[in-house]
């Protein structure tokens, strides 16, 4: 099945900035997240919605996806980056093989990618963690020879430990030489006789190993770590590869958060709003004092400058932004219908009736889960 274009995935023109594209992806990536959605399409929804992100967010793949989409450019020459047979044409013209990789040479190996799901107050103040992945080690038997103990790896009798073989042809330019890979020895130059019986040959074994991991405060959704060395083990005594970590947040109940800053709504009485008061609200650091002026309105905002997110890379903290909500009052006495109903006489406003105990409750839980 096709994959849909990126932009559709998202929900953004080709001419979204890099903002906009991140702050589409967080909303989708709270919306399908197989934490909190528990659909069937919801992990794929996921994944999908990820895979747009890595791309669109990226300069560099953005541009390679706004040209060709899809589809490999390179597919066209044999598959892959090795340009296939282009790579033979070129070797049978020019005597060739002097562009092919050294097969001997030692190669870093492969990069492993860990996904990793925080609750949202241990991506807010950090924490440090042991997780297990399944990688490839040098084998403890042969230590990566992949010949068995007493015995080492012979000569490729083949092509005598060049690890290529060379083919005379005939072509309209006169005789060439066209070099490939040995195929007995895959290019090494080397033939294992006596197989290692823990590894089978390879060198390699996989292995489950513990990694310390430390996760910074402030971390969000889409953002990833990079434990260098922890990744799959080198090629002929290359280095290993580094090991991702990659974020997921789950949302909170109360906050919204849009980068360092944090987003909440405080529901304050019908006397509150037109008294004014002075009410406690829940921040990340415990409870704090917040004064509401006499005749503030549904949907006023205040600002607590430094309440918000520690930032990742350490410059400061973010703002915490806070809309009141007034609610009104219900199950009153007769004596208080009374009074609101001589208020509004005199004011000759109409005092609502409804108010949300839903809302309350989840402010009480947010008091709560950031003393806990």
């Amino acid at each position: 099945m096709s994959k849909r274009d990126f932009y559709e995935v998202l929900g953004v023109d080709k001419s979204a900035s890099a903002d906009e594209v991140k702050k589409a992806y967080r909303k989708l990536a709270r919306k399908y997240h197989p934490d909190v959605n528990k659909a069937a399409d919801a992990e794929s929804k996921f994944k999908e919605v990820k895979e747009a992100y890595d791309t669109l967010s990226d300069p560099q793949k953005k541009a390679h996806y706004d040209q060709f989409g899809h589809t490999d450019p390179n597919q066209g020459f044999g598959g892959g980056g090795d340009f296939g047979g282009f790579s033979d044409i070129f070797d049978m013209f020019f005597g060739g093989g002097g562009g092919r990789r050294n097969p001997n040479a030692p190669r870093q190996g492969a990069d492993l990618q860990y996904t990793m799901t925080l609750e949202f107050k241990e991506a807010v103040f950090g924490k440090e963690t042991d997780i297990e992945i399944p990688k490839e080690e040098t084998c403890d038997t042969c230590f990566g020879t992949g010949a068995q103990p007493g015995t080492k790896p012979e000569t490729c009798s083949h092509c005598n430990g060049t690890g290529q073989l060379s083919v005379e042809q005939n072509t309209p330019f006169g005789r060439v030489v066209n070099r490939r890979v040995c195929h007995h020895c895959e290019g090494t130059g080397k033939y294992v006789k006596d197989k290692c019986n823990t590894c089978g040959g390879k060198g390699k074994v996989r292995k489950r190993k513990k990694i310390h991991v430390k996760i910074p405060a402030g971390i969000d959704t889409g953002q990833q770590i990079r434990v260098s060395g922890q990744g799959e083990s080198g090629v002929n005594g290359g280095p290993p590869g580094d090991l991702f970590v990659v974020i997921n947040v789950k949302p909170h109940e109360f906050f919204e958060r849009d980068g360092d800053d944090l987003y909440c709504e405080m529901p304050i009485t019908y006397v509150q709003a037109t008294l004014g008061d002075e009410i406690e609200v829940p921040t990340l650091q415990g409870k704090i004092k917040l004064k509401i002026p006499a005749g503030t309105q549904t949907g006023t905002n205040f600002r607590l400058r430094g309440k918000g997110v520690p930032n990742v890379r350490g410059y400061g903290q973010g703002d915490q932004h806070i809309q009141v909500r007034v609610i009104t009052p219900k199950n009153l006495t007769e004596k208080q219908k009374e009074l609101l109903r001589e208020f509004g006489e005199l004011s000759g406003n109409q005092a609502p009736d409804e108010q949300s105990e839903n809302f309350f409750s989840k402010v009480k839980r947010a008091f709560k889960s950031f003393n806990d």
